[in-house]
């Protein structure tokens, strides 16, 4: 079974309000692309993934007579994919959803949320958790902007497992002007993404202490030794999601992660690629993963990163090479695995 995160910039725009794809001449909101280039460069790439599920990050809006899973479902007819249906969670107001795309054939989905405002309890991702995250001596209460979506999953010989697909905080100093904005802004926005990161491991916990496979994915907007803020906090927000320093029976795995660990000056890995405009450069970023419990760690899967410049099957494929770079500024994550 293969199952994969993939981060897609500016799904949204791509569709009009009915779901129906635009696929027209025009500019799409990627830079330097239109919007029949990203589309056809998106359906390549979802159709040579050929997954069984597909936890799409910053997918088609759910809000104001649009409905985001409508859209993917017509994306896939379009395009003739098996992952034809679409399974959403708590929605949100930024336009950038997240949404299960999956074959029915080979499995069954059910958006099922756990949590509660209970004492003893961890609250949905559609409520607020309480940290005190400036150092203050008071509690603050953090939200999630793109509550993560959990989802009980069973395939068609009665295996059954969970997933949650997650867009954590930006840490970009969006909006800021002069350094001294930069770095406030910057450290609020790790200080938001770390409470984010311990109110996810929290749930986690949960599910490893009952011994349930799980599955953690999406894009996390961090990762060990990506900025100069993470020594101010001593750790990653992906170290505490993967329980580094927890007993093996209640750590995540993903082997990207575990080499970055391993070697904190500059990621071995990359999953993203942005345009730094005043550096005319790009800039490559490990920032998605596919983090597995002990047990399905055990089944030993197979990670890749379908990276057009890393990975050599990409780059010889030319096509999927242009569509890849084409399509988003993020690449997909697979995890095969047998189920």
């Amino acid at each position: 079974m293969r199952l994969a995160t993939y981060n897609v910039e500016w799904f949204n725009s791509l569709f009009a309000d009915d779901g129906s794809l635009y696929n027209d001449g025009n500019w799409s909101s990627r830079r330097d692309v239109t919007r029949a280039a990203q589309t056809d460069a998106l359906g390549h790439v979802f159709r040579t993934l050929d997954a069984d599920a597909v936890m799409v990050i910053e997918a088609p809006d759910i809000a104001d007579g649009r409905d985001g899973r409508v859209a993917l479902e017509r994306f896939a007819r379009h395009f003739n994919l098996r992952t034809r249906a679409a399974l959403s969670g708590f929605t949100n107001q930024t336009q950038q959803e997240i949404i299960l795309l999956y074959d029915p054939d080979t499995l069954t989905a059910l958006h099922d949320p756990a949590g509660s405002d209970a004492p003893d309890d961890v609250p949905r991702f559609d409520g607020a958790f309480r940290l005190d995250i400036d150092i203050d001596a008071q509690e603050d209460a953090i939200v999630w902007s793109k509550p993560p979506l959990e989802v009980m999953l069973e395939t068609v010989g009665g295996s059954t497992f969970r997933m949650i697909g997650v867009h954590a905080k930006s840490k970009a100093p969006h909006g800021a002007r002069g350094d001294a904005e930069v770095m406030r802004i910057s450290i609020s926005n790790r200080r938001k993404q770390l409470a984010q990161c311990v109110w996810l491991r929290e749930r986690v916990e949960r599910y490893l202490h009952a011994k349930t496979p799980l599955i953690v994915l999406g894009d996390f907007n961090d990762g060990p030794g990506l900025d100069e803020y993470e020594k101010l906090f001593g750790r990653s927000g992906v170290e505490i999601v993967l329980g580094h320093q927890a007993p093996p029976d209640m750590q995540l795995h993903d082997p990207h992660a575990a080499a970055a660990l391993s070697q904190r000056i500059g990621a071995p890995y990359a999953t993203s690629r942005f345009y730094v405009r005043h550096q005319k450069r790009y800039l490559n970023a490990l920032l998605d993963y596919v983090m597995t419990s002990a047990d399905l760690t055990a089944k030993r899967p197979d990670w890749r990163i379908w990276h057009p410049f890393d990975d050599p099957t990409c780059w010889k494929d030319e096509t999927l090479r242009n569509a890849l770079l084409t399509a988003s500024d993020h690449f997909p994550v697979t995890l095969d695995i047998a189920l």
